[in-house]
């Protein structure tokens, strides 16, 4: 009998443990919507479709040879798995790819914050001679009407609008399709409830992760992406050279300050930091403990972080690769220079 006691005592000491927990996570974190809403763009159907046509088309690039899927495959997990991308005429930027997944959540776009949206953000790559390289607004647009099949598309996507085709009305059609780019899986079902959703090896990376200070930064539906952090807080970062959301504000409080990723699916996305230099996530773990919170880990609390990280990828909605548009007669051709 003094045997059972004691088995029932620690069934009942370990539920406590697990209830506690799970309350923690629920204050900390939250589910993944089922998509990511704009009252400035609203995400119906007809947007999504076009968006999706869009996301893939190479001709958004002045050499037809790059789309956005080239840097944010949506069968890899939004990313191309590079430290930095290859762009127009195989240049290589300075930052690396984030994943598009989940990017509605984030409290603003690119590295360094420097747009407000999903919208915003779509704007930027094409216009980049280094990315997609074509040279102004006016130029996409001619490209866009030039296409028979998209003029249908457009006007169904933005009825009622005087001109359909514009380089705003792209940006709008692609942000409303990114937005629909969602990766629910165990974890938000653990953060529902479902206790038996996680492992114990598992639960125990996450109380790991939560004693461990994690959350100080990542936190919420995207477990991070939610605000802006100095990297190198504690311990600065040796031959550190981009200057992140400094470059936007020219503010001294900002040299050095990046947004905080997030990280669903992180053990998806390798390599690692804004610059691509943390190449598994065992270091991305230990890098980011030591610089951001002064802490050396013993190889334990690595492998149960790096337990719970794995926890966190989501499964992959089903965006089939669309057929191209037809060019028309007046479609620009490629063009490498």
């Amino acid at each position: 009998m003094p045997r059972l006691l004691l088995l029932l005592s620690s069934c009942l000491a370990l539920q406590a443990l697990a209830d506690g927990l799970l309350d923690t996570a629920k204050a900390t974190f939250r589910p993944l919507p089922k998509q990511y809403d704009s009252k400035d763009n609203p995400v119906t159907p007809e947007k999504v479709e076009l968006g999706r046509l869009l996301f893939f088309d190479k001709r958004l690039s002045k050499n037809h040879d790059v789309s956005c899927n080239s840097c944010h495959d949506v069968a890899k997990y939004g990313v191309d798995g590079d430290q930095f991308s290859t762009g127009h005429k195989k240049q290589k930027g300075g930052r690396n790819s984030p994943s598009v997944y989940n990017a509605g959540n984030h409290v603003a776009q690119f590295w360094d914050g420097r747009a407000a949206t999903l919208e915003d953000q779509a704007k930027g790559p094409v216009l980049n001679p280094i990315e997609m390289a074509h040279p102004d607004a006016a130029t996409v647009e001619k490209l866009l009407k030039s296409i028979p099949g998209y003029a249908p598309l457009f006007a169904k996507a933005f009825p009622g609008v005087k001109e359909p085709i514009t380089f705003d009305t792209m940006a709008k059609a692609i942000g409303a399709f990114e937005r629909t780019l969602v990766t629910p899986g165990r974890w938000d079902a653990f953060l529902a409830g479902d206790e038996k959703a996680l492992t114990d090896a598992e639960k125990k990376g996450l109380e790991t992760f939560i004693a461990t200070g994690c959350i100080g930064c990542h936190m919420g539906e995207g477990v991070g992406g939610g605000s802006y952090q100095k990297l190198g807080a504690v311990t600065p970062v040796p031959g550190l050279k981009d200057k992140g959301r400094y470059e936007v504000t020219k503010k001294d409080a900002d040299l050095f300050v990046f947004r905080v990723p997030s990280l669903r699916n992180v053990a998806k996305t390798a390599p690692y930091l804004h610059d691509g230099t943390v190449k598994t996530l065992p270091e991305a773990v230990t890098f980011m403990a030591k610089h951001q919170l002064g802490k050396e880990l013993k190889k334990a609390d690595v492998d149960a972080i790096v337990t719970f990280l794995n926890a966190l990828t989501g499964e992959l909605p089903k965006v089939a690769t669309p057929k191209e548009l037809p060019s028309g007669k007046d479609t620009p051709k490629p063009d490498p220079s």
